[in-house]
């Protein structure tokens, strides 16, 4: 009996959206792709009811990989979502849950308590920030009511990404994250809207308007260089694969011609965006704990004051920015240290639980009729070689992924260092899987050779 067994009751109450009951077509998850991405922008812009003046943006560093728009009844963004992914990785990870993700029975089990969780993360994230002082109510009468706002808002996500994961292209926590950073850099480099200064505050007309004035100053075009840079490095690193040799050493009813050549495809980045994905939330529930043992009178982790983390462990784990490698190069030194940790913890962690480690994979391929040319057909054997590659592009990805993050961070690019970063491979793998199911979509007899319904 699973340790989840006892939850089944409670999985039954939780509404559910159901999978398609027919293989959908490009132009379907073309338009539920398209609903859902215009249901989360109209979302973003519905103000929370009963906000006092004097409310700051805690996550305004990671607000984009959060995917949320502070103010609004999405401030909450996909952080319960990944909170709970992130205790369950734990979880799972060390044994405590022991699930085997390619049994159907405990696959199901695995999303039904990741959502229950999501869930309660959303319940608690909500009340922190109320009550913690974050989303100031205008009087006491209305902090419940800001705490079913902020909660309903994050429900709504919640399903909007299963929506996606069914019905569209991608996963929701992808689409939501790339449509912010997108906006956000747009915003940032052509917004020529004039402050309460009169300055305008995108790059671009900024720097044109200083320039007039004779002020120009290149500095202020760093950030757009930065975006740019992240984008090129990060496309670059999607398109590498180590590739191993393979061949089809028996039929086993898979229709494949003995002894044909090829060859099968690791990705450089092998454990794509998800580590930072999950790190970035780790950083937001510091502060959120902070905030909590500061209310209580217990500032085991720091202080914070108007948003910012002042002393402790959470001003050590605030995102620096580049003056700081001058002004605290300790800080820098310990974030750096840190984030990059935790995006190769996380990488391996989700590579064991997706079932993208060698031993799945070894054992995927010898289902397949394929092997090694030059070494006898076994599954051991096919072990034996994949564990060569793939716990060190394990490693590897993360400590990619993480140091692209943090420099990316560093050199404030717009929509957040982090934001691009995770919007170019999502973007990437949207592109790839939309290419994909278009072209089955265009050629049936493709997609019955390939397994299709």
């Amino acid at each position: 009996m699973s340790a989840l067994d006892v939850l089944e009751p409670i999985f039954r109450f939780i509404p559910e959206v159901k999978s398609p009951v027919h293989r959908e077509d490009f132009n379907e998850k073309l338009k539920w792709t398209g609903i859902v991405l215009i249901l989360y922008f109209v979302l973003t812009q519905i103000p929370l009811y009963g906000v006092a003046p004097g409310s700051y943006d805690q996550f305004a560093q990671l607000r984009a990989v959060m995917a949320g728009s502070f103010g609004s009844i999405l401030t909450l963004g996909i952080g319960p979502i990944v909170t709970a992914s992130i205790v369950l990785q734990l979880l799972v990870g060390s044994n405590l849950l022991e699930l085997d993700l390619s049994s159907h029975k405990d696959k199901s089990q695995f999303q039904a308590t990741q959502k229950v969780l999501s869930i309660v993360f959303t319940i608690f994230e909500a009340s922190v920030l109320v009550l913690t002082g974050n989303i100031i109510p205008l009087d006491g009468s209305y902090t419940l009511l800001l705490i079913i706002q902020l909660v309903i808002g994050a429900l709504v996500i919640i399903y909007l990404d299963e929506v996606v994961s069914k019905w569209g292209f991608g996963s929701g926590i992808g689409l939501f994250i790339a449509a912010g950073v997108c906006e956000a850099i747009i915003v940032g480099t052509f917004n020529f809207f004039p402050n309460a200064q009169g300055i305008l505050p995108g790059i671009i007309p900024g720097f044109i308007q200083g320039a007039m004035a004779g002020q120009a100053n290149l500095y202020t075009l760093i950030p757009l260089f930065a975006t740019i840079v992240v984008f090129l490095v990060v496309l670059y690193g999607e398109a590498m694969r180590v590739e191993i040799p393979i061949s089809h050493g028996s039929v086993r009813g898979h229709g494949r011609v003995r002894g044909a050549v090829g060859k099968y495809p690791l990705k450089f980045v092998y454990s794509s965006n998800m580590p930072v994905i999950l790190t970035s939330a780790l950083l937001v529930n510091v502060t959120l704990f902070t905030n909590i043992f500061q209310k209580i009178g217990f500032p085991i982790l720091g202080h914070i004051e108007q948003g910012k983390a002042v002393d402790g462990v959470a001003k050590l784990l605030s995102t620096p920015n580049l003056s700081m490698f001058i002004t605290e190069p300790f800080h820098v030194l310990v974030y750096a240290v840190f984030f990059i940790g935790c995006c190769m913890l996380f990488s391996w962690l989700w590579v064991e639980i997706s079932g993208l480690n060698a031993k799945k994979i070894s054992e995927q391929l010898y289902n397949s009729g394929i092997q090694i040319p030059g070494f006898r057909s076994s599954k051991r054997q096919l072990y034996k070689i994949l564990k060569k590659y793939i716990p060190a592009l394990t490693l590897i990805s993360g400590i990619y992924v993480g140091l692209i993050a943090f420099l990316a961070d560093l050199t404030s690019a717009l929509g957040g260092g982090t934001g691009v970063l995770l919007t170019v491979g999502i973007l990437h793998k949207l592109y790839e899987e939309m290419a994909e199911e278009q072209l089955m979509s265009s050629n049936p007899l493709l997609r019955k050779f390939l397994g299709g319904d």
